[in-house]
């Protein structure tokens, strides 16, 4: 076999989910976009509706279409993005919740689907996506009068707890809402892990479902073995892969492995990265290629038939560390081509 296998732990991401379920005051949802991260989101959504969760978030309404051909009927399709132009038949047809951000979006909804639910974007300090101050006053009395289901904001640095940002945008999100009767929702994973006070209604964990940062109890989640294609011996002096970024500095023996940047593996981790034959690490040699990486076995004591690049020895967030990103990206990023394979229901 050619291809890489990632192994997705399904029952792993359920515990993940029931353990920030405990640590949350009120509901617990589920963000489930970029195909639940990389890992399936025919696989993942499923599990986490049946461990509880009855609220979903997606980034689009195309996502929110297929996530509902996955679900069926009943659970909530929220959709970050909002009412896009063009978006109204797949709302519709697919019973999705935009999370309107703009009264130009709110206009569009309310005109279109006038009786269609949706929820409101707050934006408390991030300016990404949400209403600001100004806006939502302009127009909460009449989106509150109409299937008004949920209103929320995203923190920006949940992630470092300390910052001043967090305690502002509280008090920001605090004032916004005064008097809402609707639930609210603040917290992604960080905030769930920053107390009560950040929490409200209902909890969105997303990377902490999956096993990353910042949520550092989690169970890992994904596995991914990389096959080797071809051994050779190199002398000392020679080079190793394009550019010749890898001199071997005493006779070295090579693993030429099947991955590269196509499959997610960015070229930033070249010569950085490790990967392992059960418990014995060995270094990545050389640049990442499209296809390929070379890896040097020199100290193994047998030669390997696969090497780990994440797994129980390394997970996303020390991989993203070598590649100078975030856990976020390197899921995300877990190309087409690796055979996934599920544990778990």
């Amino acid at each position: 076999m050619g291809t890489g296998i990632l192994t997705i732990d399904l029952d792993a991401l359920a515990a993940n989910w029931r353990a920030l379920d405990r640590l949350s005051r009120g509901e617990t949802g589920a963000v489930v976009k970029a195909d639940a991260y990389g890992c399936g989101i025919d696989r993942v959504a499923p599990r986490l509706a049946r461990e509880g969760a009855r609220r979903f978030f997606v980034a689009t309404a195309e996502e929110g279409a297929a996530l509902r051909a996955v679900l069926g009927p009943g659970p909530e399709i929220n959709v970050f993005s909002g009412h896009m132009s063009g978006d109204t038949g797949l709302i519709r047809d697919h019973a999705l919740t935009p999370m309107l951000n703009s009264p130009e979006q709110a206009a569009r909804h309310r005109a279109a689907l006038p009786d269609a639910p949706y929820g409101v974007q707050l934006d408390t300090g991030m300016n990404r996506l949400g209403m600001e101050a100004a806006d939502w006053a302009a127009t909460r009395v009449g989106l509150e009068a109409g299937p008004l289901t949920l209103v929320m904001s995203h923190l920006a640095c949940a992630d470092e707890p300390d910052r001043v940002e967090n305690a502002a945008q509280l008090k920001a999100f605090t004032e916004m809402t005064a008097d809402v009767t609707v639930p609210r929702s603040f917290s992604a994973t960080g905030g769930i892990l920053m107390g009560p006070d950040y929490q409200f209604d209902l909890t969105r964990p997303g990377i902490g479902l999956y096993g990353g940062l910042p949520y550092a109890a989690a169970q890992p989640v994904v596995r991914l073995s990389l096959p080797v294609i071809q051994i050779r011996d190199v002398a000392q002096g020679e080079f190793v892969g394009y550019g010749g970024g890898f001199i071997a500095e005493r006779p070295t023996r090579i693993a030429t492995v099947s991955a590269g940047y196509a499959d997610g593996l960015i070229r930033y981790m070249s010569g950085v990265a490790q990967l392992f034959d059960g418990e014995h690490v060995c270094r990545l040699a050389g640049r990442v290629s499209m296809d390929l990486l070379t890896v040097d076995i020199t100290d193994l004591p047998e030669p390997p038939e696969h090497l780990d690049i994440l797994g129980p020895q390394q997970g996303v967030d020390a991989l993203a560390e070598a590649a100078g990103t975030i856990g976020y990206e390197i899921l995300t990023s877990l190309g087409p081509r690796y055979q996934r394979r599920y544990i778990g229901g």
